[in-house]
């Protein structure tokens, strides 16, 4: 009689590389009989997951074996797509409570709980990729965006290009790709300003909000290393020697606190000047953020006018340095 382990032997490579999933039909063409299947779940070697869908182990299933699931059940040419295809990319922190699965037009699978079929007529997208089979990042990030809000359109690129996972060049290639995408328009502007340094959605705010609007942008350099070339800081303006540091809600506590106050201290040490600012800051009172830079600009030699925007009347003059 054939052994729980002889099985997981015999099927151990194809196990490991669907993440511990296998099919019926996959343990009945490594000579596993549907009895032998039977035994492993009564013993509870293995787990059902869906109809004629297995996890060759008893625990509860990890996000990428799910993923592995909603391929097989959507047959030949299946991908993960969507925000399922941003978790296993590296993309969203979060597994979403439902996967995407991306199945040719043709194809019609029968609905399941916790899956999504969604039907895609050839050349929309490009190639799939990975294992299981997914999206390409460029892809997923402007599938994402598809129905984002505009502020969500630009933490998916921030994200996507912040963890190198893409560039700004590959995305706006794909995009360019597409007959059409909703927020085209928007997407182009936000490539451009990734392309010269934007990491995040605090940056892009700062970019837009206070330098731009403010006339600050033509003075900065962005994204220039500290010496130990680990650091990076947010917004140098070299010529001057003050550092803009944006400070968002994660990464700056307990340890991140500690690494903000060794980079600052750098800074003085280099004989730079740090202005720190967080996001209540950004979105709250952007033209005194830039009466800030703008003081600290002038202090170290700037003999510039920020220009005032129709907010900037709620700043008193004297902030203005």
């Amino acid at each position: 009689m054939t052994t729980s382990a002889e099985v997981l032997r015999a099927l151990k490579p194809l196990a490991d590389l669907q993440a511990g999933v296998i099919t019926r039909e996959q343990a009945s063409a490594h000579g596993v009989s549907p009895r032998v299947v039977a035994r492993l779940l009564d013993e509870g070697h293995w787990r059902r997951l869906e109809r004629g869908v297995f996890f060759t182990a008893h625990l509860e299933p990890p996000f990428v074996a799910r993923a592995w699931v909603g391929t097989l059940l959507g047959g030949d040419d299946a991908r993960v797509g969507d925000l399922a295809a941003g978790r296993l990319h590296g993309l969203a922190d979060e597994d979403p409570d439902r996967i995407i699965v991306l199945v040719p037009h043709a194809q019609r699978p029968a609905p399941r709980r916790g899956y999504e079929f969604v039907r895609e007529r050839a050349g929309t997208r490009g190639r799939s990729i990975g294992a299981p089979p997914r999206t390409t990042v460029e892809d997923t990030v402007l599938d994402l965006c598809t129905t984002a809000r505009p502020e969500d359109v630009v933490g998916w690129v921030t994200v996507a290009v912040e963890r190198r996972r893409t560039t700004a060049k590959r995305l706006r290639r794909t995009l360019a790709g597409r007959r059409r995408h909703p927020r085209r328009d928007l997407l182009e502007g936000l490539l451009a300003d990734v392309a010269v340094g934007v990491r995040s959605p605090l940056e892009m705010t700062y970019l837009r909000d206070v330098e731009r609007a403010h006339g600050l942008s033509a003075l900065v350099s962005r994204q220039l290393p500290s010496r130990d070339k680990k650091a990076v800081r947010d917004v140098w303006y070299t010529q001057f020697g003050v550092v803009v540091e944006l400070d968002g809600r994660l990464g700056h506590t307990e340890l991140g606190r500690f690494r903000d106050m060794d980079r600052d201290n750098e800074a003085s040490l280099d004989g730079l000047l740090t202005l720190r600012f967080g996001a209540g800051d950004l979105h709250g009172q952007p033209c005194r953020v830039a009466a800030k830079v703008a003081r600290a600009l002038h202090q170290r030699g700037w003999s510039g006018l920020p220009t005032r925007c129709r907010r900037c009347r709620l700043v008193p003059a004297g902030e203005w340095g």
